[in-house]
């Protein structure tokens, strides 16, 4: 995580919540759909939940391919429809208050 965030500096920490029952049945979605896109031979898709922390990641996103194209093709999809449609909600803080930022 950085420390700024849509023209706010000073971002202390991140807080995560994740609408459990419903989090890894669409991260589930968003890897076949990858997986139908690219040819795949591995991937791992893991988010944070709860408290991060300055220069802590929050996302890791893994694909492997027999072809680097397709794995950073394949990875930006993950990551980008992770961020979009995931039931991930972020609580960004910093020094004299905090707020509710939209994706995750």
């Amino acid at each position: 995580m950085r420390d700024h965030s849509a023209g706010k500096t000073g971002v202390t920490h991140l807080d995560y919540e994740v609408y459990v029952e419903q989090v890894e049945p669409n991260i589930r979605e968003i890897v076949d759909e990858a997986c139908s896109q690219w040819p795949i031979l591995s991937v791992v898709v893991e988010h944070r939940s709860g408290r991060v922390e300055l220069g802590e990641a929050s996302v890791a996103v893994v694909v492997s391919t027999a072809h680097r194209a397709d794995a950073f093709a394949a990875a930006r999809y993950l990551i980008d429809e992770l961020k979009a449609r995931a039931p991930i909600w972020k609580k960004e803080h910093w020094p004299g208050g905090e707020e509710w930022s939209p994706g995750s």
